[in-house]
């Protein structure tokens, strides 16, 4: 498979204030990258920043030593039932619908290689970079399992946001978007940028991508002559209507749906928010519902291809199984994973349970990991776009060992 240099766009469009147009990839929070590749499977992948505390969102109630070691963050009584040793956080109620629809799953006791520092950005990076803690990083999984795909299209990744996403940057082809500017776009302001951008391949690309996008997306914001002679505030205030339109989550989430039921087949997007040193309860629910929402959001907008698709939402590391004296908790190890998805074999916690005594935690203080969170995107890879075990041990996940076997999470 040829593979293609990379460009950044999102440089050039955070720069070139004339390109208004770019309100048309809102949502304007979070980056989001997509990557168009054959086949009928979708992936899609959420990062969640901050350390999502999986004790809390999966609660081992059955343990008989959860509520000691979290007496304000427990529940005796729960109401979201998953089996008869786990219950799902109160607050999410759409995933427990689709938990009893067969199209939610979790993974416990996982985590990646990274040990002890628990910094957020490095953890963040071997999540995304898929390497063994001290490995080189230099692209991120996602990216390496597109350059594995025969008959990858040029354009394969886009990115939406003011931050780079590491799990999608590499050698396969990728294009940035940025949302900054909220001007609208004439035809006589676009015909101007393209000749006077006509010899530079960066940004006349830059250009197509983001009039075409648009054009997709979002017509209206492609004025035509008598347009463009409006009043400049009755502009600027329908541009600024509709960034506030699509600001949050939803708007991430509806903007990848309608890229997934074209020709992108591969996504992703993070969400913050997980970081809860301090008034867990609070905090933790309202992560929780934005990420619920996003998850319904896409199965909503999706319509008949959630059938087909795969969501992966995975964390930098779990949080201490003990709460603090701000009825919060402080970076940990052990964690869970979530997979939902018409796509997926649901209604299953996956993993095994290494127990709450303190002679069973790491360090005497987090969740004991007990398989590698990579094994859960590898079979996820191995499932939807029959990654083979040599290009995920070689290439996609250099030093994962498949040897435990891979979770069935793909129906």
């Amino acid at each position: 498979m040829t593979r293609h240099t990379s460009l950044s766009r999102r440089g050039f469009l955070k720069n070139a204030g004339i390109l208004g147009c770019s309100l048309a990839a809102s949502p304007l929070v979070t980056p989001v990258s997509l990557a168009a590749t054959p086949g009928d499977h979708r992936l899609v992948v959420i990062v969640l920043r901050g350390g999502m505390d999986g004790l809390d969102l999966v609660r081992p109630v059955g343990d008989p030593l959860f509520a000691d070691h979290r007496p304000n963050l427990s529940m005796a009584d729960p109401k979201l039932p998953l089996t008869d040793f786990y219950a799902l956080h109160p607050a999410a109620d759409k995933l427990h619908d689709l938990w009893t629809a067969g199209e939610l799953a979790f993974g416990q006791a996982v985590s990646t290689p990274y040990r002890d520092k628990r910094s957020h950005f490095d953890g963040q990076d071997i999540l995304e970079a898929g390497v063994n803690a001290g490995g080189a990083i230099r692209d991120g999984w996602l990216n390496r399992l597109v350059q594995t795909m025969p008959d990858t299209r040029l354009r394969t990744a886009l990115a939406v946001g003011r931050e780079d996403l590491l799990i999608l940057s590499g050698d396969a082809a990728t294009s940035g978007w940025s949302p900054d500017v909220t001007l609208p776009l004439t035809e006589a302001s676009r015909l101007l940028m393209a000749r006077v951008y006509e010899h530079d391949p960066l940004f006349s690309a830059a250009l197509d991508e983001a009039v075409g996008l648009t054009n997709t997306l979002h017509p209206e914001l492609l004025l035509n002559g008598d347009d463009a002679a409006s009043d400049p505030a009755d502009i600027m205030s329908n541009a600024m209507m509709m960034a506030k339109d699509h600001d949050g989550i939803n708007s991430v989430a509806s903007f990848t749906a309608e890229m997934l039921k074209q020709d992108t087949r591969i996504a992703s997007f993070s969400i913050g928010g997980w970081d809860t040193h301090v008034a867990q309860p609070g905090n933790f629910k309202r992560a929780l519902g934005t990420l619920q929402d996003a998850i319904m959001t896409l199965k909503a907008d999706l319509g008949a291809t959630w059938g087909k698709t795969t969501v992966l939402a995975m964390t930098e590391f779990g949080r201490t199984v003990r709460q603090n004296g701000s009825k919060g908790t402080d970076h940990g190890t052990g964690g869970t994973v979530i997979v939902a998805g018409g796509a997926v074999r649901g209604g299953k916690i996956y993993g095994d349970w290494p127990g709450l005594a303190e002679e069973d935690l790491y360090n005497r203080r987090d969740l004991m990991p007990t398989a590698d969170i990579r094994l859960y995107a590898a079979a996820a890879m191995r499932g939807l776009f029959n990654a083979t075990p040599s290009e995920i041990e070689g290439t996609i996940f250099p030093g994962l060992d498949l040897s435990p076997g891979l979770p069935k999470i793909i129906a």
